[in-house]
């Protein structure tokens, strides 16, 4: 059982499972959008962000969240370095239009974690990042998840940011904000409160009722599309209705061992692909 425990805490703590959600996203825009899904592509997706999560979630190893690794920090470096070198080998196969966007998503990244002279950055954990900022935390993330999962697919693909496209990055864009609540919540009393995270502002429970929002939001999207099909729409009502679930039962932390969110909620993109391929198959 202690050996299933440490292989399962590497899994999660090695962004293992973050990365495969980020796959998942990836081959369902190419499911939404009917473009061929290209393995090479979602191999960089993997490897790319099990490099950038772990140097995000890592660059400061003394801070409060992740002390309890610093036993298997030396592993998941290690982990970390493979996945670079895989990102770089797998970089070739893909298209100067996606270099550039990678270079572009990838500085967000950097900035988010790196600290430089901004001065409207927060002055009570002033590291001077992206991260610092009060109240854009989240954003930020949306913002990169969702040219990560939606535009590098079309990219790759060699096809125009249409229509349809820029609807399926608002909804990824809303989407991902809205899966971010049950963390946020779950880190209220951690975060200092010059982050200004949306539960510190608006408290969890007007947070839990904007992330609903967000989704409704989402949904109501699909109708504007120039093509709507019958499996997308049940797949994105199911998806919904898992995350308005998970942002309901979504509560404050009290051990830093709890897996709901960095388990069952982070895996809530696996689930989406699996009943998309189904709902493709079935009512297709």
């Amino acid at each position: 059982m202690q050996l299933f425990k440490r292989v399962f805490d590497f899994y999660i703590n090695s962004s293992i499972h973050v990365s495969l959600a980020v796959v998942a996203l990836g081959w369902v825009t190419c499911l939404s959008l009917d473009i061929n899904v290209n393995y090479e592509l979602l191999a960089f997706l993997f490897f790319s962000t099990v490099t950038g999560y772990n140097f995000v979630k890592y660059a400061e190893i003394a801070g409060l969240h992740h002390r309890s690794l610093a036993k298997s920090l030396k592993s998941i470096q290690v982990f970390s370095v493979f996945c670079g070198i895989g990102m770089i080998i797998t970089a070739f196969w893909l298209p100067i239009e996606v270099w550039v966007a990678c270079g572009i998503l990838g500085l967000i990244t950097l900035l988010y974690a790196v600290p430089f002279f901004l001065p409207a950055a927060s002055t009570e954990s002033d590291k001077g990042n992206l991260r610092s900022i009060s109240g854009i935390k989240i954003y930020i993330i949306g913002l990169v998840w969702a040219g990560v999962t939606v535009i590098l697919p079309v990219l790759e693909q060699g096809l125009s940011m249409y229509w349809d496209v820029w609807i399926v990055c608002l909804q990824r864009f809303l989407f991902v904000i809205a899966i971010m609540i049950p963390f946020e919540i779950r880190d209220t009393s951690y975060d200092v409160a010059s982050l200004r995270t949306l539960p510190q502002i608006v408290g969890i429970k007007k947070a839990k009722i904007i992330g609903v929002i967000w989704l409704l939001l989402f949904l109501i999207l699909d109708f504007l599309k120039d093509d709507l099909s019958m499996p997308i729409l049940t797949t994105h009502s199911i998806i919904v209705a898992v995350v308005v679930v998970c942002i309901t039962l979504s509560r404050k932390r009290t051990s830093i061992k709890s897996y709901f969110t960095s388990f069952w909620v982070e895996g809530i993109p696996l689930l989406w692909l699996s009943l998309a391929l189904l709902f493709n198959y079935l009512l297709d």
